[in-house]
């Protein structure tokens, strides 16, 4: 075969500058089309990411509002003991675990992004206000449970639809700004916590924390509703582009791939695209990097409680929470805003390790409120590892997209895998050093992985290197690759292999 293969570009001697006319001509956007992506860009920012930074809000609103809850006598009402309270956090992500993979693979398939998110978020808005109704530990345990598996289908969904939208350049700071989502809420969600505290605890003789699920979790389910009709499920499909738009969509993420971002279709293509996810090492590497981040960030389900040892009562603990998260608003954005200005991700992750573990060492060591207060602004810098490598996933696993899908769930599923344990670390108050000596822990094997992942995509990319040397002879298996490529641009197979100049993992 590729002995076929050196024939066919031999005869093509003669018109090889006409080939390399028509590949430019594939290979990057035209003029007119580029000023047509300015206006799809701002169309997309306007309408897709507010959308879905309201609902991640919401999310984490939701999801960790047991943590407000504990302040506000849910363990009292609940008569929990010993460990109930950990195990109720934690077996939110034994059914947000189990559903992450099916569910990613079902939204790829039905192709309804909006449909699929909007009954989802509606669904955990009612489950997270019927917890109010609650009245022992068998009860809050099986709210947390289901609140996990209708929870699911959001996260890695929408990592999996933000690449369907955006290139990889333009990923790093919109996954921040997406992300920002849940570091307003660990913000907010305790201001409001603290609100509702003073203001309607004992009223229709409900305790304080069960007026925070209802109000909470209605509001969830109207934003819900609403994503249903608002949001628009893909370019190709959202009635407000102009035919011309939709062209300049797909043609940008089919170009920066270096091939059709489209399945075959059917069931099978999405087993084969589980099958493809699994079988590549980049996916564990990925999963283990955020396992790490979400191991080392298990304090944001204890913060009000951290804040408590500063000594304050419940309602100042719950607002001292906030000026750190409002912090790394700001500064997350900056941190992916310069990720992706140089075009890098492994420094931009490793970067904030360092000053994490500064973090939880103060916090384990001091008894002080200044340094204990600081150390937290330290230790919520792991925040700004997310949005770079949300970024880093979508381009070290760009197409096709059943592929892709998969491989967030898995990502998401691994990674969230440690917040089933680390609630059991935080037992020896004030100092928790168990569960500060787990967080760095953590973040230094997160550090290895990134440094594997890096050197891993410079492999890969020195491989993609040989693509563009056309002397080169080429395996059967690249050959096989590059005519499916070829059949879905409509191109011939000598064009899509110098379509391969277009893409380069970001290290």
């Amino acid at each position: 075969m590729a002995e076929k293969f050196i024939t066919d570009r031999d005869a093509m001697g003669e018109k090889a500058e006409i080939a390399h006319e028509e590949v430019v001509q594939i290979a990057q956007l035209t003029e007119e089309e580029k000023m047509v992506e300015k206006k799809l860009r701002r169309q997309i920012d306007t309408l897709v990411m507010p959308l879905v930074i309201l609902v991640y809000l919401m999310n984490y609103i939701d999801r960790n509002n047991y943590a407000a809850a504990k302040l506000q006598g849910l363990q009292q009402d609940l008569n929990l003991v010993g460990s109930d309270y950990e195990t109720g956090l934690s077996i939110l992500f034994v059914g947000y675990i189990l559903m992450q993979v099916p569910s990613n693979m079902l939204l790829n398939y039905m192709g309804r992004p909006s449909l699929y998110l909007g009954f989802f978020t509606a669904a955990w808005g009612l489950v997270s206000a019927l917890t109010s109704q609650a009245t022992n530990y068998g009860g809050i345990v099986a709210c947390r449970f289901i609140l996990g598996l209708v929870e699911a289908p959001f996260f890695a969904g929408v990592l999996f639809y933000l690449s369907k939208w955006y290139t990889k350049k333009e990923l790093a700071l919109r996954m921040s700004i997406f992300y920002s989502g849940s570091l307003l809420s660990g913000a907010f969600g305790n201001l409001i916590a603290a609100g509702i505290l003073n203001g309607l605890a004992g009223k229709q003789g409900m305790s304080a924390w069960q007026w925070l699920y209802i109000i909470e979790g209605s509001i969830t389910v109207a934003i819900g509703l609403a994503i249903c009709v608002i949001l628009p499920d893909f370019p190709e499909t959202w009635k407000l582009l102009s035919p011309e738009m939709k062209h300049v969509a797909n043609r940008r993420l089919a170009i920066e791939a270096a091939e059709a971002d489209i399945d075959e279709g059917g069931t099978q293509t999405q087993i084969k695209g589980m099958k493809m996810a699994f079988a590549d090492v980049k996916t564990y590497a990925l999963a283990i990097a955020y396992m790490s981040i979400a191991a080392a960030s298990g304090f944001q389900n204890f913060f009000p409680t951290l804040t408590e040892t500063l000594g304050y009562s419940h309602t100042i603990s719950l607002l001292l929470v906030a000026p750190p998260y409002i912090f790394m608003v700001f500064y997350s954005l900056l941190h992916s805003y310069l990720s992706d200005r140089f075009g890098y991700r492994f420094w931009f992750f490793i970067a904030p390790i360092p000053l994490t573990i500064v973090g939880f060492i103060i916090f384990m060591t001091t008894d002080s409120f200044g340094p204990r207060y600081f150390s937290f602004f330290l230790m919520i810098f792991v925040f700004a590892q997310n949005g770079t490598l949300y970024s880093w996933i979508a381009n070290a696993i760009p197409r096709p997209p059943a592929k892709r899908a998969a491989a967030y769930g898995l990502i998401n599923s691994v990674g969230n895998s440690a917040s089933i344990w680390t609630p059991y670390t935080y037992t020896d108050a004030p100092y928790y050093r168990l569960a500060m000596g787990v967080c760095i822990g953590m973040q230094v094997l997160g550090g290895v992985t990134a440094t594997f992942l890096y050197l891993h995509l410079r492999f890969q990319n020195k491989r993609l290197e040989r693509l563009e040397n056309e002397d080169t002879i080429l395996t059967d298996k690249e050959l096989r690759r590059l005519q499916q490529t070829a059949d879905m641009e409509g191109i011939d197979i000598a064009a899509a292999r110098r379509l391969q100049k277009g893409f380069r993992y970001v290290t």
